[in-house]
């Protein structure tokens, strides 16, 4: 993984900044066309005449590459402390990248990026967020192996949860055709965290001896397991870029429904028999704020320009050369980019880890 990152950031060192450290433009920046095909846009390449757009496409492709390696070390089926570790670390660098991308470079472009097209705000958001709700994930599964406390385990469910509705709503602008289906998965992994979230908090309330308020709770996290359950189902029959998982199928997912199941016939018996509380008819506001476990992003900056990188070197090319040059070239077709199908993931056993 050091090895890639160094390779990427080689590359991109002789784009970073002006020759000389004032505002003067490379004059490199403006001499070749670039294009990158874009995640929601099927097979349409963005196309544009900056090098700084290519800088920014592949620091981008290397934040992807995080979370496919994260992916991938969580769907093992054995995941050790040390691979969680790097989950973790990966997603969150994933953000990093999206985040510096977001607030350095992509100001810098010549030309905004199209609606809807991977460098656009919406877009970049959404990763950002679902990075560190993912990232939180990892801690949730951490948090409830080792058998901590259950206002803890609400807690980082509620703000991952959170997250992931701010993904959803950072979303709700775009062509239904491009984020429908991202969409709904960030939905069901909204509802999800919800119904985590109130199952938890159902077992603090009932070590506080409030089980009227803590079946309603647990009722609520049925509600929210439900919603999830329908959600999937409805993620599996949408169309849309990217593969697709299958949640429903991982036992993650039903380990919480048998969870919630046992915990709120446990708080019925024990009302009937010790605390005859009545139930409430409203669900309990979660108030929830997390002190540990939230994931930030991992700070990240391209290297210093390279000290190769000299205005004398520079000055050696001759920009009106490679331009005639180009004229006299026969013009050639526009290649086809074929697309690259990705293998829907299958079910794994329990990991430990809830990456998708």
């Amino acid at each position: 993984m050091e090895l890639l990152e160094a390779h990427q950031q080689t590359r991109y060192a002789r784009f970073i900044a002006p020759l000389d450290g004032t505002t003067q433009e490379n004059k490199l920046r403006f001499m070749q066309n670039f294009k990158w095909t874009d995640t929601l846009q099927g097979n349409t390449p963005s196309a544009q005449q900056d090098a700084i757009f290519e800088l920014i496409s592949m620091a981008y492709n290397v934040a992807i590459w995080h979370t496919k390696f994260a992916s991938r070390l969580a769907g093992k089926e054995n995941v050790t402390e040390v691979d969680a570790k790097d989950v973790h670390r990966s997603l969150k660098f994933a953000a990093g990248i999206f985040k510096h991308l977001k607030e350095v470079h992509i100001p810098r472009l010549i030309t905004p990026a199209e609606k809807g097209r991977d460098l656009e705000p919406r877009v970049i958001d959404t990763y950002i967020v679902q990075c560190q709700a993912e990232a939180q994930e990892v801690t949730i599964a951490r948090a409830i192996e080792l058998k901590h406390n259950a206002t803890l385990i609400a807690a980082l469910a509620f703000e991952t949860a959170n997250f992931y509705q701010k993904a959803d709503g950072t979303l709700n602008t775009l062509e239904p055709e491009c984020s429908s289906k991202w969409r709904k998965y960030l939905q069901l992994k909204q509802h999800f965290y919800m119904s985590y979230a109130y199952c938890y908090h159902g077992q603090t309330l009932l070590s506080s001896d409030k089980c009227g308020e803590s079946i309603r709770s647990l009722q609520e996290a049925e509600k929210c397991y439900s919603r999830a359950e329908t959600l999937c189902k409805e993620y599996r029959q949408t169309k849309g870029p990217g593969s697709t998982a299958k949640p429903s199928e991982q036992l993650f997912f039903t380990k919480l429904g048998g969870l919630i199941k046992n915990t709120l016939q446990k708080c019925e018996r024990e009302n009937g028999f010790i605390y005859f509380h009545k139930v409430p008819a409203e669900a309990p506001q979660l108030e929830l704020k997390a002190s540990y476990g939230l994931a930030e992003p991992i700070s990240f900056e391209f290297p210093a320009l390279s000290e190769q990188c000299t205005p004398e070197v520079y000055a050696t090319f001759d920009l009106t050369k490679g331009a005639k040059d180009e004229k006299a070239k026969p013009k050639r077709e526009e290649e086809v980019i074929k697309p690259m199908k990705e293998p829907d993931l299958k079910p794994q056993k329990d990991t430990g880890c809830v990456i998708s």
